[in-house]
């Protein structure tokens, strides 16, 4: 893939997971830039986070890569895509039923803006059943999640949820 190419990499990342990081981290490699779209105020969601502490959670854990934004947006994906000159929509998927999702999404992405290329990534093995929700239930009744979140995470998650005596 040409590196001058950005991608963006819009979600809710309530909260950002290592199956996260690790989808923009390969991304990083394979475009010259990407930036990670934090919807604000999601539609089908009520997150757990406000969106400047899931921004703050964002930018800690991806601190070290120098190719790599966040930015935060409450517009269509591709009118965010435009306004980073993005035309790549770089997409994680876990299984099946994320790609029944995300194929509807990227069919009507297309059909709003032919120019940007929605590009699906498989999860690595390891994180392949990771997701935002699993890891807030888990932590909600006190199981170990630093495996699976940063460290930032990790610690206000342990402050939300104190482990059980």
């Amino acid at each position: 893939m040409p590196r001058n190419v950005t991608a963006i990499m819009p979600g809710t990342f309530d909260p950002v997971t290592v199956g996260h990081i690790d989808i923009i981290s390969r991304g990083a490699c394979k475009f010259g830039r990407v930036v990670v779209g934090l919807v604000e105020h999601p539609m089908r969601k009520s997150p757990l986070f406000a969106p400047d502490e899931r921004e703050q959670f964002l930018r800690e854990a991806l601190k070290e890569y120098d190719n790599v934004e966040v930015d935060r947006f409450n517009c269509l994906v591709v009118e965010f895509a435009r306004r980073w000159d993005a035309h790549v929509i770089l997409k994680g998927l876990r299984a099946i039923s994320d790609f029944e999702y995300e194929f509807a999404m990227a069919q009507l992405n297309r059909r709003l803006a032919p120019d940007i290329e929605t590009v699906f990534m498989m999860a690595s093995p390891e994180h392949s059943f990771l997701s935002s929700s699993g890891v807030k239930e888990i932590a909600a009744f006190g199981g170990p999640v630093q495996d699976l979140v940063p460290p930032v995470v990790a610690r206000r998650l342990r402050e939300l949820y104190p482990p059980r005596a």
